[in-house]
């Protein structure tokens, strides 16, 4: 694919994701599909949900293409457009009527089997099937965890495909594809920051969550280096994997119904500090911006000076997740679920 080609591509994947914003809030104001304000909630006023929608089919789009236009295996781009379905279908459902968590898990399990099938029929080592199978649903997952505050999940997933795309090389297919997932986050952006004017929606954060994993699974796939990628991966994750996993295990701990909404993440105890979720978006937005950077500079450095990169900033967004929560007291914190 020609340089020249790239930037209308990438225009083109912006546009479709910001018109796909708008027709589904249109959609959703005409059907009522608002989430309201709650106890476990972020926002403060009744916001449409299921604009991310439009990610969804640009991202979709840039894969239906690119078996044409780009080094893409065919099975592999059907495997990648079955799975975005499967996830994307789910959260679109579940955005219109409550859907089993089981049933949506089901899903993003099956999605990260056919893009693992699609990689082993294409000569992935057995570690780069697994992966993907546990990148699937474990991101997904996440990113639906943190999708709760203005622009917080669209501008990590941008920053993300950003650092994919870099370290991915140009101009190879992957780049392309990362950058077409970025482009898509740009385009669905003002809908969604600084202020919402619709939400992501289920269908929006699966999307997300799927395509960081499968940028994240062919990356790893295409690297010479083999596993020694993996910590560089985990950089520019480390704000949405630490927030995630540490608050999900502390209300396991806790004995707390997990599963259900709240507002125990340190983004959400940090929007209800400082009353305006603008200034944590833009927290989290520095933090990952940093981290792409380091992650750019360990790809160029030895395996061991990865692990050492990853598991410090792994360690500080541990130590920056608690102190997030210290002195914080949402009433959530007294209203077990």
């Amino acid at each position: 694919m020609a340089w020249s080609w790239l930037l209308p591509w990438l225009l083109a994947s912006a546009v479709i994701a910001a018109a796909g914003a708008r027709v589904a809030r249109w959609h959703a104001v005409r059907h009522r599909l608002l989430d309201q304000p709650g106890a476990r909630r972020s926002h403060k006023v009744p916001t449409p949900r299921g604009g991310g929608i439009g990610i969804a089919i640009a991202w979709g789009l840039a894969w239906l293409v690119a078996p044409w236009l780009l080094p893409v295996p065919g099975t592999l781009a059907a495997a990648v457009l079955a799975g975005l379905l499967l996830v994307a279908g789910v959260g679109f459902v579940d955005d219109h009527r409550a859907l089993s968590a089981w049933w949506r898990l089901a899903a993003h399990v099956a999605a990260g089997g056919l893009v693992a099938l699609a990689l082993a029929a294409n000569g992935a080592a057995p570690w780069q099937v697994v992966f993907v199978l546990a990148a699937v649903p474990v991101l997904v997952n996440v990113w639906n965890f943190m999708d709760g505050i203005d622009g917080l999940a669209a501008s990590q997933a941008a920053l993300v495909a950003l650092t994919f795309a870099l370290l991915s090389g140009a101009p190879s297919a992957w780049a392309v594809l990362a950058l077409a997932l970025a482009a898509s986050c740009a385009g669905f952006l003002p809908m969604n920051f600084p202020r919402a004017r619709i939400f992501l929606g289920d269908v929006g954060s699966g999307t997300l969550g799927y395509a960081i994993a499968v940028q994240a699974s062919l990356l790893l796939w295409s690297d010479a280096g083999g596993q020694g990628l993996v910590p560089v991966l985990l950089l520019p994750l480390s704000a949405f994997l630490v927030d995630a996993t540490l608050t999900l295990g502390w209300r396991i701990v806790r004995g707390e119904a997990w599963w259900m909404p709240h507002v125990q993440h340190s983004y959400q105890q940090l929007a209800f500090s400082l009353a305006d979720h603008r200034p944590v978006t833009l927290l989290y937005g520095a933090w990952t911006a940093a981290a792409l950077m380091l992650a750019l500079v360990s790809a160029t450095r030895v395996t061991s000076f990865r692990f050492a990169a990853a598991a410090m900033c792994l360690l500080l967004a541990a130590v920056a997740w608690r102190a997030a929560r210290g002195g914080v007291g949402h009433p959530d914190e007294q209203d077990r679920h």
